[in-house]
């Protein structure tokens, strides 16, 4: 189908484009963008008062299959990121089975062709099982789809076996990807603090995530490994990600959107909804956290999505499943951070699109060029946003089985700003809002 999106404000952070325009969609591609063109187009646009943004990548997004299709089948996970403008993203290797053989990883691929709604870019599994003893085939996991290799939430106990791994990796130039924690401080169920304590809860210090950058950094220092961090969450994180870059280690990082705006005071009465991996932390983690993302020391901000049932949160809080639903709120929550530090629409869209396209790298191959940018020839990944609008966030309005966020109207109070009202993937409409 040929689309021309008319009369938009178009913005490309990578480029920096920001005017009013058309943008012109032909088998998949933008064929071309700003000035109005003579195109024959079998659908028109009308994008007048709308942003028309390349559309999204997020870089931590569980799907809940195979193994958990209770919690999150595929069809719906996929339908939301469509609905939060997420064309792209990241899946961690932690389903059941685990992602470490490659017939696994072929098989969700193309169930998530098939869909056609998001590109789905799958992390294999650092160690067999994820049980932090045995090396997967990391060529072979490549060679099925496999854009990097990560434990999950499954810290590698044995340094020497993380060691391997990680040399092993530098060989091929293989990414790992590793959230920060220590398997033995972290045990807790919130961030350790005077919330903690008085609410009776067990804590995960600071030094939980210090330790662990400590012994990444030092082995990354060793092996000339190239690491992503996964989710920093606290002031001291963040300070270490500055000096290790500084250093010149080849080092990304993320933060969620849980961390960004939230901080453990959230937790109120042993709310199960804020039962989150990594934990709430304190308002000066929160704060060091968002101007970490501003100066470019963290690269790009996640949904950290998790769909988990009513059963799996209506208990008490420390038997809580950690998680939420984010997919359909990334949009927004970038946005209002933006705003929130004074910084431009464009900027805050950087750090879902652009961004997370740069940690991604060459694992992308000829999609390197045009993923989250909007660019003549490239592929027409598109998501065209209200700015205007404002929504509150209820789980009828959640397209995600997960139906549990920090974020719902009733425990916040809050509204989110921007809706998204179309998502192109390839240059199929693979969402359009109702009434639109």
């Amino acid at each position: 189908m040929k689309i021309l999106i008319k009369n938009g404000r178009l913005i490309d952070p990578a480029s920096g484009l920001d005017s009013i325009g058309d943008l012109a969609i032909a088998n998949g591609r933008i064929v071309a963008i700003g000035e109005p063109t003579e195109f024959a187009a079998d659908r028109v646009v009308d994008a007048s008062g709308l942003i028309v943004a390349p559309g999204l990548v997020d870089l931590a997004a569980r799907l809940r299959e195979p193994g958990h299709e209770h919690e999150g089948m595929l069809d719906s996970e996929l339908a939301a990121a469509a609905a939060g403008g997420v064309t792209s993203l990241v899946c961690p290797p932690d389903t059941e089975p685990v992602l470490d053989e490659p017939g696994l990883v072929e098989m969700l691929k193309f169930r998530a062709r098939k869909l056609s709604r998001c590109r789905l870019f799958p992390l294999g599994a650092l160690t067999q099982g994820l049980n932090g003893l045995a090396l997967t085939e990391m060529a072979e996991l490549t060679e099925a789809g496999c854009i990097g290799f990560s434990q999950a939430e499954v810290p590698v106990r044995d340094t020497l076996v993380l060691a391997r791994a990680l040399l092993y990796a530098a060989t091929y130039d293989y990414q790992v990807w590793l959230r920060p924690q220590d398997a033995y401080l972290g045990g807790g169920v919130a961030a350790s603090g005077a919330m903690a304590t008085r609410l009776g809860l067990s804590g995960v210090p600071v030094m939980a995530e210090t330790v662990a950058l400590h012994t990444i950094f030092e082995l990354m220092r060793s092996t000339g490994a190239r690491v992503h961090l996964c989710r920093i969450s606290s002031a001291a994180g963040v300070e270490l990600v500055r000096a290790a870059k500084r250093e010149g280690l080849k080092l990304t990082a993320d933060v969620s959107i849980n961390s960004l705006h939230l901080t453990d005071v959230d937790i109120g009465y042993f709310n199960p909804a804020m039962r989150l991996t990594p934990p709430l932390r304190q308002g000066r983690d929160r704060d060091a956290l968002r101007a970490g993302l501003a100066d470019g020391t963290l690269d790009a901000l996640v949904s950290d999505h998790m769909p988990v049932t009513a059963d799996e949160k209506n208990v008490p809080f420390a038997e809580a499943t950690p998680g939420a639903t984010g997919l359909e709120l990334l949009l927004s929550l970038a946005l209002r951070w933006a705003a929130d530090e004074g910084l431009s629409v464009a900027r805050g869209l950087e750090v879902v699109t652009a961004k997370p396209v740069q940690v991604l790298g060459h694992a992308l191959g000829s999609l390197g060029a045009s993923a989250g940018r909007l660019v003549a020839g490239g592929v027409a990944d598109v998501c065209v946003f209200d700015p205007a609008a404002h929504w509150a966030v209820t789980p009828e309005r959640l397209s995600s089985q997960g139906k549990h966020t920090p974020f719902e109207f009733a425990t916040s109070g809050f509204e989110l700003p921007a809706r998204v009202r179309y998502t192109l993937v390839a240059g199929h409409i693979a969402f359009e809002a109702a009434g639109t």
